[in-house]
């Protein structure tokens, strides 16, 4: 369900992007980088698009005139993979890279906070302890 949830939202994204009122300019890639939440951002042009659906999946690549990219592939099982990128209010270019699939969302970049360590230790204790019966209270049934 989450999966197609999420191809419902991208593709929605996509016809939205598709309805421009005027044509899409040629825009020099030589520009200088300016933040998320300039003036101009309302403006923002697409400079590149593709879209590719397939029985087997699909392609999707979007770059904006401000700098917005975002990179979408997925396979004939559902499994997606790709990318978003920006510039922050700082100036600074950030990457998010993404893989969803049978073992959820996971998303890596430097804007990612990293998983707390005490995080990793409970998931690996759920993991060696889910075949333990719990009782209503959540106590063990086996000490």
């Amino acid at each position: 369900m989450f999966k197609a949830l999420m191809i419902c939202a991208i593709f929605g994204l996509a016809a939205a992007a598709v309805h421009t009122p005027h044509p899409v300019p040629h825009v020099d890639h030589h520009v200088e980088h300016h933040a998320v939440g300039h003036a101009d951002d309302v403006h923002a042009d697409v400079v590149s698009r593709s879209d590719d659906v397939r029985a087997d999946g699909f392609d999707h690549v979007l770059e904006t005139s401000n700098h917005i990219s975002r990179s979408d592939h997925s396979d004939e099982h559902g499994n997606q993979h790709g990318s978003y990128g920006w510039i922050s209010p700082e100036g600074q270019h950030i990457e998010i890279k993404y893989t969803a699939d049978e073992h959820g969302f996971r998303a890596t970049g430097d804007a990612v906070p990293a998983v707390p360590d005490w995080v990793g230790r409970q998931l690996a204790w759920n993991a060696e302890h889910a075949h333990e019966e719990v009782h209503a209270h959540g106590h063990n049934a086996h000490h």
